[in-house]
């Protein structure tokens, strides 16, 4: 789990969080835009459908929505999309290398999960998960449905489960890594609502160093945003290709905040073979 603050930023909203204060990142072994853009793997996107707030959009809904019945103990997310014309969804299209992407969130935003489920002949997606603390949480998917052969319906839902038990501690692959080997993420200049804005943030590794940035899911860097008083959720991608400078590498966003107030972001970037998953907190003025 990662404990985090709240940051900011939204071209395309889809939301969920998890953590508080501003703990050190989680590294998790890897291997080696904007979602109106192309990636770098030549996708490309509709504009998104949804906040990440409810369970219906566009005529899709998440439902049968499950989590591990207690904290702590090793089980499954699951969940199915159902069409307004009844049918259950099986056919996607890729987008960030993906069919889906799923977000879990505790309610206050203290837990923070980015998966990759698998879907199942039935429509049933589902992926292996321990959540540390009980309580609601929110399982948010963004996904591309595939409404005929050239295009898709890019849509983010969600659904909401509760987890029993008592807070546990977090998996050891999920603990923060040594402070000698941390990777810190800062946002360099105030974040603003309006149509055409930017957000640049400094990746920084040991001791305020650049950092060289892998690509992850095709992308240089995943930001996953939620504003706190909706739960609201912005999904982000870089603009361009890292820019290192002497007191960091940066990464430029193009923003479209429509709402002001307190946000709380999760920065993913890749670094050295690892995934580093940073909670930064901002406000939007």
């Amino acid at each position: 789990m990662t404990k985090i603050g709240a940051a900011a930023v939204a071209v395309l909203l889809a939301l969920g969080a998890t953590g508080c204060g501003t703990p050190a990142p989680s590294p998790t072994p890897v291997t080696a835009s904007e979602h109106s853009h192309d990636s770098e793997t030549g996708e490309h996107i509709t504009p998104l459908v949804g906040d990440g707030t409810r369970a219906t959009e566009f005529g899709y809904t998440m439902e049968k929505v499950s989590l591990p019945r207690s904290a702590g103990v090793a089980g499954r997310v699951s969940f199915r999309i159902r069409f307004e014309d009844g049918h259950v969804v099986t056919d996607y299209i890729k987008e960030q290398t993906k069919l889906l992407h799923l977000y879990v969130v505790s309610k206050d935003l203290t837990v923070f999960r980015h998966l990759h489920p698998t879907l199942g002949k039935d429509g049933t997606w589902s992926a292996r998960l321990t959540l540390p603390e009980p309580g609601s949480y929110r399982v948010i998917a963004e996904f591309v449905a595939r409404a005929d052969a050239d295009s898709g319906d890019y849509t983010m839902i969600a659904g909401t489960a509760t987890v029993s038990g008592r807070a546990q501690p977090a998996p050891a692959a999920d603990q923060p890594g040594p402070s000698d080997q941390g990777v810190t993420v800062a946002f360099d200049r105030p974040l603003a609502t309006g149509p055409d804005g930017e957000m640049v943030l400094v990746v920084r590794g040991p001791g305020g160093v650049p950092v060289e940035l892998g690509s992850y899911l095709g992308a240089y860097a995943h930001v996953t945003g939620f504003r706190r008083a909706t739960g609201a959720v912005a999904h982000l991608h870089p603009l361009d290709a890292p820019q290192p400078s002497a007191d960091g590498t940066r990464l430029t966003f193009h923003t479209q905040f429509s709402d002001a107030g307190d946000y709380l972001f999760y920065v993913q970037v890749r670094v050295a073979g690892f995934l580093y998953t940073v909670p930064v907190a901002a406000t939007v003025n």
